[in-house]
């Protein structure tokens, strides 16, 4: 889903039907299961199930072209004895711009493969980007805490932790 495009509730005309957006949704959150990387455009375009617009249904068009020229491509996950767990986050401060809530994304990699991810709409309206980015830390640092407690448990040592921040 193209990054600079923000969807609203009051874009563009309604649709005619539209049980066809919402089958179509529908399709593309039971595809997520197989490939999390559209989690974050599927679960903005399920925002507006209850009153679609024509635009809305382009950008879900979009991503089923950007699916249809994607066939081959997944997600690797390689076996290796030492652990490495490596986090990425960011936040894209007053992205909705109905509610002018932040979205808080993180991605949790052991070594090169992926094993955690999320992207959510942030509680409250964050007063600044810095405010946001904080945000989006503090829920990957809880995410890397919650996976240190759970390799100590099947009893395998972190040799490192690595955070970096990744603009979207």
């Amino acid at each position: 889903m193209d990054g600079d495009v923000k969807l609203s509730q009051n874009d563009g005309e309604a649709l005619e039907d539209p049980s066809q957006y919402r089958r179509l949704i529908g399709k593309l959150l039971y595809l997520t299961i197989t490939r999390p990387y559209l989690s974050y455009s599927v679960n903005q375009l399920s925002q507006f199930l209850a009153d679609s617009k024509a635009t809305h249904l382009q950008a879900a068009c979009r991503v089923l072209q950007y699916l249809k020229g994607t066939v081959g491509q997944g997600l690797f996950f390689s076996f290796t004895s030492a652990i490495e767990l490596k986090a990425v986050a960011d936040s894209d401060w007053d992205a909705c711009p109905d509610t002018r809530k932040s979205i808080s994304v993180f991605c949790v990699f052991i070594r090169d493969s992926l094993v955690s991810w999320k992207s959510k709409k942030q509680q409250t309206v964050s007063r600044s980007s810095t405010e946001a980015e904080y945000r989006s830390m503090a829920n990957v640092i809880c995410e890397i805490m919650w996976l240190f407690s759970l390799l100590k448990d099947i009893s395998r040592q972190c040799y490192s932790v690595i955070t970096r921040q990744l603009c979207i």
